[in-house]
């Protein structure tokens, strides 16, 4: 059992932290972005590695959780502790320096704490891409994105949050300080701490700081939309343009006509690329060396598929400004659904070939609990989809209560039969440590338990995140 924040610690802090530490209105580190949770919490902004260090030993001595809070992003409540003993709540916003930029060396070292869109930013300025991408990038931070292993839309071409990490500076625990920001591309000193770290959802210790590579900037960027008869289509259009431009595809995402009339209905406004809204479309992303003309290999791929009768119709960027058309109507599906209020939604990925099953099959199961509308989107390329589903015309969410546990259920059980994952992109947080439970290898399980385990054996970590709270003796007071 954990103690919960006393007056004794928060007057201890305040004594040995600037007084800029503390944050007077804490509403906004207490909610997360759908409303369907609130937290609690003594919140502390530290500014250093070292007032990170002092925070967690205090905690530590007193047995007190600590909840590591990010950009607050996450959709799975990894952020927030609803129950159980009042935690310190550990905001990173202050801890906000791009520390180094080595472009010859193509990497950047920056607090946790950094905006995404920031870092984006430091690597343009030197002539580089940090490929990271994902609609939340204006305030989802370094350290949160590394915490859930987040993914986002280049994951296709450049991988996930994982494979952009060369080191990592991370306080234990107990206080100490893992001193792990390498910038090696080839170290084989042992276990790999940096990946153990990374998707752990701080329930294993506080990142406080990361070395990110860097890539060069694509010379021509180009984008189209093409509408495709169905998913099975579009696994075949990926493969083609994979074929015809291979590397050079840095982005593959599936959009369901259910977004674009969301869109209509309650806004992000936009603008309609086709004559008819398709039943599906793609929206495809390339970045190509000098010489070679996007616009004239998405061109290619077009003919192609035509031929094949893999599209029907498309639409190719002809200026930046088009392009960043085509991806706001992406981006901008998350607020339509956030506007709407979901049923409940899905995180989920499959085995490539598994999609166009999934979503006939899940349609109809679904269909056998209740009316709704489905909301099919996101990243074809690394199997990655957004399924979520929403009331009907008239009704809201708040309807549809009693039966969000069995839409859960017939989704994640349909995914898991199909050797998926419940949990793509977005974490396990506190929302989906029972779906671990249900569908999680038990060996896995008690790999993860011991690794927790080891490394924090107070149980202090972002408790009840990913794996369950053990059950402990009462701590001392």
């Amino acid at each position: 059992m954990l103690n919960p924040v006393t007056p004794e610690l928060e007057a201890s802090l305040r004594a040995l932290l600037p007084a800029a530490t503390f944050k007077n209105d804490t509403t906004p580190y207490l909610s997360e972005p759908r409303g369907r949770w609130a937290g609690q919490g003594f919140v502390v902004a530290p500014a250093s590695t070292e007032e990170v260090a002092s925070i967690v030993k205090a905690c530590a001595a007193a047995r007190i959780g600590i909840v590591p809070y990010s950009g607050g992003t996450g959709l799975v409540g990894g952020q927030l502790l609803q129950e159980g003993a009042r935690p310190v709540v550990l905001s990173l916003e202050r801890m906000n320096r791009i520390r180094e930029v080595y472009a010859s060396e193509n990497v950047l070292v920056c607090d946790a704490g950094v905006i995404l869109a920031d870092v984006q930013k430091a690597a343009e300025d030197v002539g580089r891409l940090f490929p990271l991408s994902l609609a939340s990038e204006g305030s989802a931070r370094v350290g949160g994105l590394l915490g859930t292993n987040a993914g986002g839309v280049n994951v296709l071409r450049y991988g996930n949050a994982r494979a952009l990490c060369l080191g990592l500076e991370v306080v234990r625990a107990d206080g100490s300080i893992w001193h792990g920001l390498t910038r090696l591309r080839k170290d084989n000193t042992g276990y790999d701490l940096r990946d153990l770290m990374i998707g752990a959802e701080g329930t294993l210790g506080v990142i406080t700081g990361a070395a990110l590579k860097l890539v060069p900037r694509p010379v021509g960027v180009g984008a189209a939309m093409m509408a495709v008869p169905s998913p099975a289509a579009a696994l075949e259009l990926l493969a083609l343009a994979g074929a015809l431009i291979g590397e050079g595809v840095s982005a593959f995402e599936i959009m369901h006509r259910q977004g674009m009339d969301f869109l209509t209905e309650v806004g992000p406004e936009y603008k309609q690329p086709f004559a008819e809204v398709p039943e599906w479309c793609v929206l495809i992303d390339v970045g190509l060396s000098a010489g070679i003309s996007p616009e004239a290999a998405l061109e290619g791929v077009f003919e192609k598929a035509f031929e094949a009768g893999l599209v029907t119709d498309g639409v190719i960027a002809q200026s930046h400004a088009q392009r960043d058309a085509f991806w706001h109507i992406r981006e901008s599906i998350p607020e339509a659904n956030r506007r709407i209020g979901s049923v409940s939604s899905h995180d989920i990925s499959l085995p490539l070939s598994a999609i166009p099953a999934f979503i006939a099959q899940g349609e109809k199961a679904l269909a056998e609990v209740g009316a709704f509308r489905i909301n099919c989107f996101g990243h074809l390329g690394d199997g990655n989809l957004h399924y979520n589903v929403f009331p009907m015309p008239g009704r809201s969410r708040a309807d549809y209560e009693a039966e969000r546990p069995q839409v859960k259920r017939v989704v994640h059980d349909l995914v898991h039969a199909m050797a998926g994952s419940v949990s793509a992109e977005h974490g396990i947080g506190r929302l989906k440590v029972k779906d671990l439970e249900t569908y999680g290898d038990p060996v896995k399980l008690d790999m993860l338990r011991a690794i927790k385990d080891a490394l924090d054996p107070l149980g202090i970590m972002n408790p009840g995140a990913v794996l369950r709270q053990r059950q402990m003796p009462p701590a001392e007071v």
